[in-house]
């Protein structure tokens, strides 16, 4: 398989349309919370939210890629909320941008289930994408 395939019923069921503009829709909105905070850290972060944000809304060729940002996006959600589990000071906006954050953790884990097939189907598509990886390699001249 040289190049990924996205599933067709995502670009024809308005569900889940509506399901992807959420997740966009959230996770900038956790982006224009951490950059209202002001800081190195929280524009940092905020810039990484829109940049996820934009990697979910790219056309094209793009979209056969799209399951290694949504597994992107859960990770650095993930790494936000320990930090801020960590570190992070404790006022009412920072308990509705966590609030924000685990929607979107859960809307990324139906996402991911409907989108890829569960745990097994995102396996998949990193073997895939480990053999492209290793085929590409073998035909680069040394």
């Amino acid at each position: 398989m040289d190049t990924f395939r996205p599933r067709t019923r995502s670009t024809t069921d308005p569900r889940f349309a509506i399901l992807h503009a959420g997740i966009v829709g959230l996770t900038l909105t956790t982006a224009v919370i951490h950059a209202s905070l002001g800081g190195l850290l929280f524009t940092l972060n905020a810039i990484g939210y829109a940049t996820f944000a934009t990697g979910l809304l790219l056309p094209g060729r793009f979209t056969a890629w799209r399951w290694l940002v949504r597994l992107g996006l859960a990770g650095f959600t993930l790494a936000t909320i320990a930090g801020w589990l960590l570190f992070g000071a404790r006022f009412g906006l920072a308990y509705v941008d966590k609030g924000v954050e685990v929607v979107v953790l859960l809307a990324l884990a139906l996402d991911i289930s409907l989108e890829d097939g569960g745990p097994a189907g995102v396996i998949a598509h990193i073997r895939d994408a480990w053999q492209m990886a290793r085929r590409y390699a073998s035909r680069r001249p040394r």
